[in-house]
């Protein structure tokens, strides 16, 4: 048993997609992506669910360790706590996903590309006073620009790499 991300699920030839685990909120991406697709993979057998508030809670815990909350959307925050939840590999592309399942100690494996090579840890770091802070598990998603303002200065905060 596998969880699967909507890579898989777009990517993947169908014969390979049977018995795999996937949110239901991927059904919406999935349908906006490619229809043909969305209605070719409604008729397999994969095992649609809705991760528990408790595992969704987990998720957004080890994503805001890492510091890749930020940019995970709902949809990912959702296969996460799957994969989490059910202590189970994940399968999927997206390298801030393989990030926080890595920095967890659970394991992942790419779609189609080679995959993580590191582990990165991420930070808030403001644009103004240059003051760090760890990213905080209530943090909203957002796909690029800041993140939130410095309650120091009130300068944009960014997602930036920890040095190490």
């Amino acid at each position: 048993m596998r969880v699967l991300d909507t890579a898989a699920l777009l990517y993947w030839p169908v014969t390979e997609l049977s018995g795999g685990i996937c949110s239901t909120s991927q059904q919406s991406e999935l349908e906006q992506v490619s229809l043909q697709r969305y209605m070719l993979i409604s008729s397999l057998d994969i095992d649609w669910r809705v991760p528990t508030p408790d595992w969704i809670d987990e998720a957004k815990q080890q994503a805001a360790s890492s510091g890749d909350l930020p940019r995970l959307s709902a949809v990912d925050v959702d296969v996460l706590a799957l994969a989490i939840g059910l202590n189970m590999p994940l399968y999927t592309d997206d390298y801030r996903m393989q990030n926080v399942m890595q920095m967890a100690g659970l394991t992942t494996h790419s779609v189609g590309t080679t995959g993580a090579k590191q582990v990165w840890q991420w930070e808030l770091r403001c644009t103004g006073c240059r003051a760090t802070e760890a990213v905080p598990p209530s943090i909203n998603s957002s796909k690029s620009g800041p993140v939130k303002e410095c309650s120091s200065c009130g300068a944009a905060m960014m997602l930036k790499r920890k040095k190490q």
